[in-house]
Protein backbone atom coordinates (compact mmCIF):
# COMPACT_ATOMS: atom_id res chain seq x y z
CA UNK A 1 0.00 0.00 0.00
CA UNK A 2 0.94 3.33 -0.54
CA UNK A 3 0.36 6.81 0.49
CA UNK A 4 -0.68 9.40 -1.91
CA UNK A 5 -0.92 12.95 -1.34
CA UNK A 6 -3.84 15.00 -3.33
CA UNK A 7 -3.10 18.86 -2.84
CA UNK A 8 -5.89 20.79 -4.49
CA UNK A 9 -9.31 19.67 -4.45
CA UNK A 10 -10.95 20.66 -7.53
CA UNK A 11 -12.47 18.52 -9.50
CA UNK A 12 -9.79 16.41 -11.39
CA UNK A 13 -7.20 16.16 -8.49
CA UNK A 14 -10.27 14.76 -6.38
CA UNK A 15 -11.22 12.12 -8.97
CA UNK A 16 -7.85 10.67 -9.16
CA UNK A 17 -8.49 10.18 -5.19
CA UNK A 18 -11.01 7.31 -6.90
CA UNK A 19 -8.79 5.13 -8.62
CA UNK A 20 -5.82 5.39 -5.98
CA UNK A 21 -8.22 4.80 -3.28
CA UNK A 22 -9.73 1.71 -4.95
CA UNK A 23 -6.17 0.14 -5.39
CA UNK A 24 -6.06 -0.05 -1.87
CA UNK A 25 -3.74 3.03 -0.92
CA UNK A 26 -4.10 5.54 1.78
CA UNK A 27 -4.75 9.03 -0.39
CA UNK A 28 -5.36 12.62 1.94
CA UNK A 29 -6.97 15.34 -0.15
CA UNK A 30 -5.96 17.89 0.70
CA UNK A 31 -8.00 21.58 -0.12
CA UNK A 32 -5.82 24.80 -1.09
CA UNK A 33 -6.44 27.58 0.65
CA UNK A 34 -9.58 28.02 -1.12
CA UNK A 35 -11.31 24.74 -1.10
CA UNK A 36 -12.12 25.09 2.41
CA UNK A 37 -16.05 24.42 1.54
CA UNK A 38 -14.86 21.49 -0.43
CA UNK A 39 -12.80 19.98 2.18
CA UNK A 40 -15.76 21.04 5.04
CA UNK A 41 -18.30 19.00 2.92
CA UNK A 42 -16.01 16.18 2.07
CA UNK A 43 -15.51 15.28 5.71
CA UNK A 44 -19.09 15.99 6.22
CA UNK A 45 -20.94 13.86 3.61
CA UNK A 46 -17.29 11.84 2.57
CA UNK A 47 -18.15 13.12 -1.08
CA UNK A 48 -17.30 15.88 -3.30
CA UNK A 49 -19.88 18.42 -3.66
CA UNK A 50 -19.76 18.09 -7.82
CA UNK A 51 -19.48 14.46 -7.59
CA UNK A 52 -22.62 12.36 -7.67
CA UNK A 53 -20.91 9.51 -5.77
CA UNK A 54 -18.96 9.28 -2.76
CA UNK A 55 -15.38 8.75 -2.02
CA UNK A 56 -14.11 5.04 -1.41
CA UNK A 57 -12.74 3.44 1.36
CA UNK A 58 -9.08 5.09 2.40
CA UNK A 59 -9.68 8.68 1.46
CA UNK A 60 -9.17 11.36 4.16
CA UNK A 61 -9.21 15.15 4.03
CA UNK A 62 -7.49 18.22 5.28
CA UNK A 63 -7.22 21.67 5.52
CA UNK A 64 -4.26 23.40 3.54
CA UNK A 65 -3.11 24.76 6.94
CA UNK A 66 -2.03 20.92 7.14
CA UNK A 67 -0.70 20.10 4.07
CA UNK A 68 2.89 19.26 5.63
CA UNK A 69 1.11 17.07 7.94
CA UNK A 70 -0.57 15.23 4.91
CA UNK A 71 2.76 14.57 3.18
CA UNK A 72 4.54 13.18 6.00
CA UNK A 73 5.67 9.14 4.75
CA UNK A 74 3.75 10.06 1.08
CA UNK A 75 4.94 7.93 -1.73
CA UNK A 76 4.43 10.93 -4.41
CA UNK A 77 2.81 13.69 -4.44
CA UNK A 78 -0.39 14.94 -7.18
CA UNK A 79 -0.64 18.49 -8.04
CA UNK A 80 -4.39 19.35 -8.38
CA UNK A 81 -4.39 22.85 -9.09
CA UNK A 82 -5.50 24.52 -11.57
CA UNK A 83 -3.61 26.44 -14.06
CA UNK A 84 -4.63 29.95 -12.68
CA UNK A 85 -2.67 28.30 -9.41
CA UNK A 86 0.41 27.54 -11.38
CA UNK A 87 2.59 30.27 -8.77
CA UNK A 88 0.74 29.61 -5.65
CA UNK A 89 2.12 25.52 -5.98
CA UNK A 90 5.54 26.92 -6.90
CA UNK A 91 6.02 28.87 -3.76
CA UNK A 92 3.41 27.45 -1.61
CA UNK A 93 4.36 23.49 -1.73
CA UNK A 94 7.22 22.72 -4.35
CA UNK A 95 9.69 25.26 -2.61
CA UNK A 96 8.82 23.48 0.28
CA UNK A 97 8.47 20.22 -0.20
CA UNK A 98 11.44 17.43 0.22
CA UNK A 99 12.91 17.07 -3.10
CA UNK A 100 12.84 13.51 -2.63
CA UNK A 101 9.16 13.23 -2.77
CA UNK A 102 7.77 12.68 -6.71
CA UNK A 103 5.24 14.85 -8.05
CA UNK A 104 2.59 14.05 -10.57
CA UNK A 105 0.55 17.22 -11.69
CA UNK A 106 -2.88 17.45 -13.51
CA UNK A 107 -2.41 21.27 -14.39
CA UNK A 108 -2.58 22.00 -18.16
CA UNK A 109 -0.90 24.73 -19.71
CA UNK A 110 1.78 26.75 -21.11
CA UNK A 111 3.59 29.79 -20.41
CA UNK A 112 4.39 32.23 -23.35
CA UNK A 113 8.17 33.78 -23.05
CA UNK A 114 9.50 37.08 -24.65
CA UNK A 115 10.43 36.12 -27.47
CA UNK A 116 7.74 33.47 -28.25
CA UNK A 117 9.05 30.33 -27.34
CA UNK A 118 6.08 28.30 -25.17
CA UNK A 119 7.04 26.20 -22.42
CA UNK A 120 5.33 23.32 -20.35
CA UNK A 121 4.46 23.71 -16.61
CA UNK A 122 6.61 21.14 -15.23
CA UNK A 123 9.51 23.04 -17.35
CA UNK A 124 8.27 26.17 -15.94
CA UNK A 125 8.70 24.71 -12.12
CA UNK A 126 12.19 23.12 -12.40
CA UNK A 127 13.52 26.10 -13.90
CA UNK A 128 12.28 28.43 -10.75
CA UNK A 129 13.15 25.47 -8.52
CA UNK A 130 16.55 25.88 -9.88
CA UNK A 131 17.27 29.47 -9.13
CA UNK A 132 16.41 28.46 -5.80
CA UNK A 133 19.26 26.01 -5.91
CA UNK A 134 16.46 23.13 -5.26
CA UNK A 135 16.72 20.26 -7.99
CA UNK A 136 13.07 18.50 -9.17
CA UNK A 137 11.74 17.53 -12.14
CA UNK A 138 8.01 17.21 -11.95
CA UNK A 139 6.08 14.40 -13.74
CA UNK A 140 2.73 15.38 -15.51
CA UNK A 141 -0.77 14.06 -16.91
CA UNK A 142 -2.23 14.63 -20.22
CA UNK A 143 -5.12 12.87 -22.42
CA UNK A 144 -8.73 12.82 -22.81
CA UNK A 145 -10.08 12.49 -19.67
CA UNK A 146 -12.82 14.53 -17.85
CA UNK A 147 -13.04 14.04 -13.99
CA UNK A 148 -16.82 13.67 -13.63
CA UNK A 149 -16.55 10.41 -15.93
CA UNK A 150 -13.32 9.10 -14.19
CA UNK A 151 -15.49 8.89 -11.14
CA UNK A 152 -18.23 7.09 -12.72
CA UNK A 153 -15.52 4.79 -14.09
CA UNK A 154 -16.10 5.36 -18.23
CA UNK A 155 -13.25 3.83 -19.56
CA UNK A 156 -10.30 6.56 -19.55
CA UNK A 157 -7.19 6.69 -21.78
CA UNK A 158 -4.36 8.98 -20.97
CA UNK A 159 -0.89 9.55 -20.48
CA UNK A 160 2.02 10.28 -17.70
CA UNK A 161 5.34 11.89 -19.04
CA UNK A 162 8.44 12.53 -17.14
CA UNK A 163 12.48 12.38 -17.35
CA UNK A 164 12.30 10.02 -14.89
CA UNK A 165 11.16 6.61 -15.80
CA UNK A 166 11.12 4.60 -12.54
CA UNK A 167 9.09 7.41 -11.13
CA UNK A 168 6.33 6.72 -14.32
CA UNK A 169 6.68 3.67 -13.58
CA UNK A 170 5.55 3.46 -10.23
CA UNK A 171 2.91 6.29 -10.53
CA UNK A 172 0.92 3.97 -13.12
CA UNK A 173 1.12 0.56 -10.76
CA UNK A 174 -0.15 2.94 -8.05
CA UNK A 175 -3.20 4.43 -10.30
CA UNK A 176 -4.01 2.23 -13.41
CA UNK A 177 -7.44 0.46 -13.21
CA UNK A 178 -9.18 -1.72 -15.03
CA UNK A 179 -11.03 1.76 -16.81
CA UNK A 180 -7.93 4.15 -16.20
CA UNK A 181 -5.61 3.31 -18.55
CA UNK A 182 -2.11 5.05 -18.74
CA UNK A 183 0.75 5.26 -21.02
CA UNK A 184 3.93 6.11 -20.47
CA UNK A 185 6.17 8.68 -22.35
CA UNK A 186 9.04 11.17 -21.54
CA UNK A 187 8.31 13.55 -24.33
CA UNK A 188 6.98 15.81 -21.21
CA UNK A 189 6.76 19.05 -23.58
CA UNK A 190 5.40 16.80 -26.79
CA UNK A 191 2.87 15.76 -24.28
CA UNK A 192 1.78 19.11 -22.01
CA UNK A 193 1.50 21.13 -25.41
CA UNK A 194 -0.98 18.75 -27.20
CA UNK A 195 -3.55 18.73 -24.05
CA UNK A 196 -2.93 22.59 -23.52
CA UNK A 197 -3.59 23.56 -26.98
CA UNK A 198 -6.83 21.66 -27.36
CA UNK A 199 -7.83 24.06 -25.07
CA UNK A 200 -7.27 27.18 -27.24
CA UNK A 201 -9.15 25.15 -30.11
CA UNK A 202 -11.99 23.86 -28.65
CA UNK A 203 -13.74 27.03 -27.81
CA UNK A 204 -13.44 27.88 -31.95
CA UNK A 205 -15.06 24.29 -32.27
CA UNK A 206 -17.33 25.01 -29.41
CA UNK A 207 -17.94 28.23 -31.34
CA UNK A 208 -20.19 26.42 -33.84
CA UNK A 209 -22.66 24.91 -32.26
CA UNK A 210 -23.40 28.45 -31.18
CA UNK A 211 -23.83 30.48 -34.63
CA UNK A 212 -26.08 27.37 -35.72
CA UNK A 213 -28.09 28.27 -32.35
CA UNK A 214 -28.22 31.97 -33.82
CA UNK A 215 -28.37 32.06 -37.38
CA UNK A 216 -31.01 28.76 -38.03
CA UNK A 217 -32.74 28.70 -34.09
CA UNK A 218 -32.39 27.22 -31.35
CA UNK A 219 -34.61 24.16 -32.31
CA UNK A 220 -32.15 23.52 -35.12
CA UNK A 221 -30.49 20.93 -33.72
CA UNK A 222 -27.16 19.94 -33.31
CA UNK A 223 -25.51 20.24 -37.08
CA UNK A 224 -22.32 18.07 -37.58
CA UNK A 225 -20.76 19.68 -40.96
CA UNK A 226 -19.73 22.84 -39.28
CA UNK A 227 -18.38 21.40 -36.20
CA UNK A 228 -15.97 18.45 -38.45
CA UNK A 229 -15.05 21.74 -40.39
CA UNK A 230 -13.65 23.22 -37.26
CA UNK A 231 -12.44 20.14 -35.88
CA UNK A 232 -10.55 19.68 -38.90
CA UNK A 233 -8.73 22.82 -38.85
CA UNK A 234 -8.33 22.95 -34.80
CA UNK A 235 -6.40 19.81 -35.51
CA UNK A 236 -4.33 21.14 -38.53
CA UNK A 237 -3.27 23.77 -36.61
CA UNK A 238 -2.41 21.83 -33.66
CA UNK A 239 -0.42 19.32 -35.96
CA UNK A 240 1.46 22.55 -37.13
CA UNK A 241 2.19 23.64 -33.61
CA UNK A 242 3.41 20.30 -32.59
CA UNK A 243 5.62 20.00 -35.38
CA UNK A 244 7.15 23.24 -33.45
CA UNK A 245 8.14 21.17 -30.68
CA UNK A 246 9.18 18.15 -32.00
CA UNK A 247 6.02 15.96 -30.43
CA UNK A 248 5.95 12.75 -30.47
CA UNK A 249 3.25 10.83 -32.73
CA UNK A 250 1.58 9.33 -29.82
CA UNK A 251 1.55 12.61 -28.48
CA UNK A 252 0.10 14.38 -31.09
CA UNK A 253 -2.93 11.87 -31.40
CA UNK A 254 -3.60 11.80 -27.74
CA UNK A 255 -3.69 16.11 -28.20
CA UNK A 256 -6.37 15.29 -31.13
CA UNK A 257 -8.73 13.06 -28.30
CA UNK A 258 -8.21 15.55 -25.85
CA UNK A 259 -9.57 18.24 -28.48
CA UNK A 260 -12.85 15.93 -28.76
CA UNK A 261 -13.64 15.50 -25.50
CA UNK A 262 -13.11 19.21 -24.70
CA UNK A 263 -15.99 20.14 -27.28
CA UNK A 264 -18.21 17.48 -26.25
CA UNK A 265 -17.65 17.16 -22.21
CA UNK A 266 -15.80 20.05 -21.58
CA UNK A 267 -15.92 23.80 -19.27
CA UNK A 268 -14.72 25.26 -22.54
CA UNK A 269 -17.65 24.16 -24.52
CA UNK A 270 -19.85 26.30 -22.27
CA UNK A 271 -18.07 29.91 -23.13
CA UNK A 272 -17.68 28.80 -26.87
CA UNK A 273 -21.26 28.01 -27.35
CA UNK A 274 -22.15 31.48 -25.77
CA UNK A 275 -19.64 33.38 -28.31
CA UNK A 276 -21.32 31.61 -30.78
CA UNK A 277 -24.38 32.95 -29.84
CA UNK A 278 -23.54 36.23 -29.70
CA UNK A 279 -22.25 37.08 -26.35
CA UNK A 280 -19.61 39.29 -26.04
CA UNK A 281 -16.76 37.89 -23.92
CA UNK A 282 -17.93 39.77 -20.96
CA UNK A 283 -21.41 38.47 -21.03
CA UNK A 284 -19.80 35.21 -21.26
CA UNK A 285 -18.22 35.40 -18.38
CA UNK A 286 -20.89 37.24 -16.57
CA UNK A 287 -22.62 34.01 -17.23
CA UNK A 288 -20.20 31.50 -16.16
CA UNK A 289 -19.29 33.56 -12.96
CA UNK A 290 -17.22 30.95 -10.65
CA UNK A 291 -16.57 28.33 -13.53
CA UNK A 292 -12.78 27.82 -14.09
CA UNK A 293 -12.26 28.44 -17.92
CA UNK A 294 -7.88 27.54 -18.50
CA UNK A 295 -8.86 27.49 -21.94
CA UNK A 296 -9.04 31.17 -21.77
CA UNK A 297 -5.45 31.08 -20.70
CA UNK A 298 -4.31 29.09 -23.21
CA UNK A 299 -5.86 30.79 -26.27
CA UNK A 300 -4.61 34.29 -25.52
CA UNK A 301 -0.58 32.78 -24.55
CA UNK A 302 -0.50 30.95 -27.41
CA UNK A 303 -1.71 33.77 -30.02
CA UNK A 304 0.81 36.29 -28.35
CA UNK A 305 3.42 33.55 -28.95
CA UNK A 306 2.70 32.85 -32.40
CA UNK A 307 2.30 36.58 -33.33
CA UNK A 308 6.02 37.07 -31.45
CA UNK A 309 7.59 34.41 -34.19
CA UNK A 310 5.44 36.10 -36.61
CA UNK A 311 7.06 39.20 -36.56
CA UNK A 312 10.31 37.58 -36.39
CA UNK A 313 9.93 35.07 -39.42
CA UNK A 314 9.82 32.27 -37.47
CA UNK A 315 6.26 31.57 -38.32
CA UNK A 316 3.54 32.42 -41.12
CA UNK A 317 0.34 33.67 -39.58
CA UNK A 318 -1.31 33.02 -41.95
CA UNK A 319 -1.14 29.29 -41.48
CA UNK A 320 -2.97 29.85 -37.94
CA UNK A 321 -6.61 31.49 -39.06
CA UNK A 322 -8.78 29.72 -36.20
CA UNK A 323 -5.80 30.74 -33.50
CA UNK A 324 -5.97 34.40 -34.95
CA UNK A 325 -9.76 34.16 -35.05
CA UNK A 326 -10.16 33.12 -31.15
CA UNK A 327 -7.92 35.35 -30.01
CA UNK A 328 -9.56 38.50 -31.95
CA UNK A 329 -13.43 37.04 -30.73
CA UNK A 330 -11.95 36.94 -27.24
CA UNK A 331 -9.98 40.27 -26.77
CA UNK A 332 -11.18 41.89 -29.92
CA UNK A 333 -14.30 42.15 -30.13
CA UNK A 334 -14.56 40.12 -33.27
CA UNK A 335 -17.90 38.52 -33.99
CA UNK A 336 -17.56 34.49 -33.37
CA UNK A 337 -18.41 33.98 -36.98
CA UNK A 338 -15.92 31.55 -38.76
CA UNK A 339 -13.19 32.43 -41.75
CA UNK A 340 -14.19 29.17 -43.38
CA UNK A 341 -12.82 30.10 -46.84
CA UNK A 342 -9.34 30.38 -44.38
CA UNK A 343 -9.61 26.81 -43.85
CA UNK A 344 -9.77 25.82 -47.30
CA UNK A 345 -6.15 24.58 -49.13
CA UNK A 346 -5.55 24.19 -52.82
CA UNK A 347 -2.83 21.31 -53.21
CA UNK A 348 -3.20 21.16 -57.52
CA UNK A 349 0.16 21.75 -59.85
Amino acid sequence: MKKITIIGAGMMGSALAFPAAENGHEVRLVGTHLDCDIIDGCKTKNQHPKFDRPFPKGVRYYYFEEWKTAVEGADFVICGVSSFGVDWFLNEILMNLAPSIPVLSVTKGLINLENGDLISYPDYWQAELKKKGIEREVCAIGGPCTSYELVFHDNTEVAFCGKNTADLKMMKAALATDYYHISLTNDVIGLEAAVALKNAYALGVAMTIGLVNRDLGANAGLHYNSQAGAFYQAAREMMQLLEMFKASEDCKIIGIGDLYVTVYGGRTRKVGILLGEGKTYKEAMEILAGVTLESLVVARRVAKAIYKRAETGKVDISRFPMLTHVNDVLDNGKDAHLPWDAFTFDNTK
